[in-house]
């Protein structure tokens, strides 16, 4: 493990790099070639004995204006910033100017935190799904996640309420999705379709409803909702994939767990975030139903 000290990173070099040469120790570097040219171009890489200094922290200007709004930080390091998103805005702009979204808000508590960082976020999650967002510091820590997200190294892990009594304990829905040609923003299941894979388990049945666990193994837009819709139980509130909105005003999706390899050490990372309220409620009614 390295010392972070300011803008810098400080590793100790192993016996057999000692003494070498700056390039090739930079080749030797378990970084993307994009970066570590960058890092050399603009003497971000020194060595100072027998020791390595890599300009991993650099100050950057935020893209996105600053909109203060409370924030719930799951997790903090100098290489990760873990959000948990409300119902009702979006991880990114749609548009140009568009503002009120996660991304705003995340400029926003840099800015009060004195952290001069750019927006990186590693995933999205629909605007009325709760839960997790991932965000990286800095270019190593972006390179680092996208890698672990192609790698299927990054779990995500999600409760859903979907409607009916789903009959099977547990399950894997692997049905491809592609968009809906007569609707810009839905999702269906396509055989022309990406590949999309997801797992579920029953937590608890009520009358006409089931509380379910979902592990993605793909990220389609929408996949669970698609998925869940497609077997035949659609989530409660969600109008567009066929849900009622009889005990939810929004499709009932809550990111539960996230799940990550530490950009720097590789250690697991895990953070849990509590269900929100109106799910919380619904569930409360459809226990003082049964």
């Amino acid at each position: 493990m390295g010392r972070h000290k300011g803008e810098w990173m400080e590793i100790r070099l192993p016996e057999g790099l000692a003494g070498a040469p700056l390039q090739h120790v930079a080749k030797a570097l378990p970084l993307p070639p994009k970066l570590v040219s960058k890092l050399l171009q603009s003497k971000g890489l020194l060595l100072q004995g027998p020791n390595l200094r890599l300009h991993l922290f650099p100050k950057e200007r935020p893209e996105f204006q600053p909109d203060w709004m409370e924030l719930n930080i799951l997790h903090e390091d100098e290489f990760t910033l873990v959000v948990n998103k409300p119902a009702g805005i979006e991880v990114h702009p749609s548009e140009k100017g568009q503002r009120r979204t996660l991304a705003n808000a995340v400029a926003a508590y840099y800015e009060f935190s004195g952290q001069q960082l750019r927006i990186r976020h590693i995933h999205r999650i629909d605007k009325e799904t709760t839960g997790p967002v991932l965000y990286a510091k800095n270019e190593f820590s972006h390179y680092q996640y996208d890698k672990a997200m192609r790698e299927k190294k990054i779990e995500r892990i999600y409760v859903a309420l979907v409607e009916g009594v789903v009959a099977q304990d547990k399950g894997v829905i692997d049905k491809p999705i592609g968009q809906d040609r007569h609707h810009s923003t839905r999702r269906r299941v396509s055989e022309t379709g990406d590949h999309a894979v997801t797992h579920y388990q029953v937590i608890e049945r009520f009358a006409d409803h089931t509380l379910v666990r979902l592990r993605l193994e793909t990220g389609r837009t929408h996949q669970i909702r698609v998925h869940m819709s497609a077997i035949g139980h659609p989530l409660a509130g969600d109008g567009m994939y066929g849900g009622t909105r009889k005990i939810m005003s929004r499709q009932a999706l809550h990111g539960e767990q996230l799940i990550w390899p530490h950009p720097w050490t590789g250690e697991k990372q895990q953070v849990k975030a509590p269900l929100p309220d109106d799910f919380q409620a619904a569930l409360e009614q459809l226990r003082g139903g049964n």
